[in-house]
């Protein structure tokens, strides 16, 4: 029978059919899926081939999985030498982000879109609590809001204090499934709990966080919304490292960039002290804005020479 996959509770899988039974499902032996070669074999929204263990227990095996539209991988916080896959089968990705309390880094936001352009999912970047907002963060918004509206995304501001964008969140959820991230304390399960309180989703405040790299789980888990759709809750990222991207392939997902590509003097261009390059020559006339720019070089003096 055919199951999706809910939660990874390590060796157990929480899975449901078709017809909405739930089942506590395990891998049968060691299963391999080809050219992957991630810390997870399985991951939520992956959907499985089960068979009937015990009946009275609810328990099945998983003997194959299914093919997967797309994914979305970071580094393993246990072996940077290997990668985690934290969903996959979605149709979008929303990035919570904060201006302050706490501060989300623009290096963060531009690390998690590039991961998404290179995996094929859309990514909209939603600014949560908006209500602790001055008006310098205000402004601050509105820059970021400006420069990625100009590269494609989505942006959209919410508070549930102040019930700011609630209903055009929910619009967007709306019959897709979501991966949702960010780091902690971004208030991204406070916002969900607040349109869907029914799924009582975990929230944890920044001050339950202490010491750099303490958290390393990186389990998601589904939840099935009341207006069709689905939502897959992440805990909350320290980092988000990129994996399976070369130095020469970092460029091709950042959209600005990617169009103008063959416009540079050579094929091998890194858009760095190359004469010719249409990319520099972007940023001087302010098509690309020069922070996406500063964020391009960031990543890529952090990257190894064959992949990251």
């Amino acid at each position: 029978m055919n199951a999706l996959i809910y939660k990874s509770t390590g060796s157990w899988y929480v899975t449901k059919t078709e017809d909405g039974k739930i089942f506590n499902a395990r891998i049968k032996g060691v299963l391999k899926i080809s050219g992957l070669t991630s810390t997870n074999p399985i991951a939520v929204g992956d959907v499985v081939e089960m068979e009937l263990e015990n009946e009275l227990e609810s328990t099945t095996t998983i003997t194959s999985i299914h093919d997967r539209k797309n994914y979305i991988a970071r580094v393993s916080p246990h072996n940077k030498n290997q990668h985690h896959i934290v969903a996959s089968n979605l149709d979008q990705s929303f990035l919570f982000a904060t201006i302050k309390d706490p501060k989300t880094s623009q290096g963060f936001i531009d690390r998690f879109l590039v991961s998404c352009e290179a995996f094929h999912v859309p990514a909209v970047i939603v600014f949560n609590k908006a209500d602790v907002y001055g008006q310098k963060e205000m402004d601050r918004f509105d820059e970021l809001k400006s420069m990625y509206n100009g590269v494609g995304y989505t942006v959209l501001l919410a508070s549930v204090v102040n019930n700011t964008g609630i209903d055009e969140v929910k619009e967007f959820l709306k019959g897709k499934t979501t991966l949702l991230s960010g780091h902690s304390g971004v208030g991204k399960s406070s916002l969900i709990n607040a349109i869907f309180p029914e799924l009582n989703l975990r929230t944890k405040e920044v001050s339950d966080w202490s010491g750099k790299g303490m958290h390393t789980t990186t389990f998601a888990e589904m939840f099935d919304l009341p207006l069709e759709g689905k939502v897959i809750d992440t805990p909350g990222l320290r980092e988000f490292g990129l994996t399976g991207i070369t130095k020469q392939e970092l460029s091709h997902y950042f959209p600005e960039m990617r169009r103008r590509l063959n416009d540079c003097q050579f094929n091998n261009c890194m858009h760095t002290n190359e004469p010719g390059c249409a990319i520099k020559n972007a940023v001087n006339t302010n098509e690309i804005h020069v922070d996406r720019y500063v964020s391009y070089m960031t990543i890529l003096d952090t990257m190894e020479d064959k992949s990251y």
